[in-house]
């Protein structure tokens, strides 16, 4: 099943992506809640709270992608955005690195 992200998902995420690269407080929040769905069990879950010390954009968009997410019901890697999450994870958890 192929699922259809809308303009305004694609960009959201985008955004969210661009933001989690940064080395802010905000990019870290924004980075734990695309890694919570990239992989919650070795990434790590995401706090809730965490929304509360985000700009309002950053929050409207975190409420776009966990809608996407949601109704996707499938991981970003197969709605085409696997390298991109990867880069994240390197930034993030480089501890999970593979290293080969």
């Amino acid at each position: 099943m192929s699922v259809k992200i809308s303009e305004m998902q694609r960009e959201a995420l985008e955004r969210l992506l661009e933001i989690a690269q940064g080395d802010t407080g905000q990019s870290r929040r924004v980075a734990d809640f695309l890694l919570a769905w990239w992989n919650s069990g070795s990434c790590g879950s995401y706090d809730i709270t965490n929304g509360w010390a985000v700009d309002t954009a950053i929050a409207e968009d975190i409420c776009t992608v966990f809608r996407l997410a949601t109704f996707a019901g499938s991981y970003p890697d197969t709605l085409g955005y696997g390298p991109q999450f990867e880069a994240v994870v390197r930034a993030w958890r480089p501890e999970l690195i593979t290293k080969g």
